[in-house]
């Protein structure tokens, strides 16, 4: 049974079928950097991302289907700080690893599961949201 999210039917949230097809894109992002053939790191990646399915404070959105593979995926998590003036409730969102298969970029993916995301955090009341992009390797040398 999918979970659709808002307004967005494109965007779900993760279920642990997802699991291989979620470590192939969150590798994806280190694919320029990956010189030895270590990947003893893809194994945790699986054990964390497995875990973070199931938690409260995460929330891990792909667009796709998985049988085909998943085109994007997100991952939000909400982190419980103490409570001051400029932070009501303590809680801030973190948007991270927003990844979007090279064959299906430039088709507002990314930004559907910002937005979805975005709504997850507003229903739970983060008081603020951290949103840090990542550039992609060959961005660095276009003009």
């Amino acid at each position: 049974m999918r979970q659709r999210t808002g307004d967005r039917p494109d965007v779900r949230q993760a279920v642990e079928y997802d699991l291989v097809e979620l470590v192939r894109l969150q590798a994806s992002l280190f694919e320029f950097t990956r010189a030895s053939a270590d990947e003893e790191w893809l194994d945790a990646l699986a054990v964390v991302l497995r875990e973070q399915l199931a938690m409260d404070s995460v929330r891990v959105l792909v667009v796709g289907d998985g049988h085909d593979g998943l085109a994007a995926c997100g991952i939000g998590a909400i982190e419980q700080r103490l409570p001051g003036p400029h932070l009501p409730n303590g809680r801030i969102g973190h948007v991270i690893g927003v990844v979007t298969d090279p064959a299906h970029r430039r088709r507002g993916h990314d930004r559907s599961i910002r937005r979805a995301l975005l709504d997850w955090f507003r229903e739970r009341e983060v008081a603020r949201v951290d949103l840090r992009p990542s550039v992609a390797p060959q961005a660095l040398t276009e003009t």
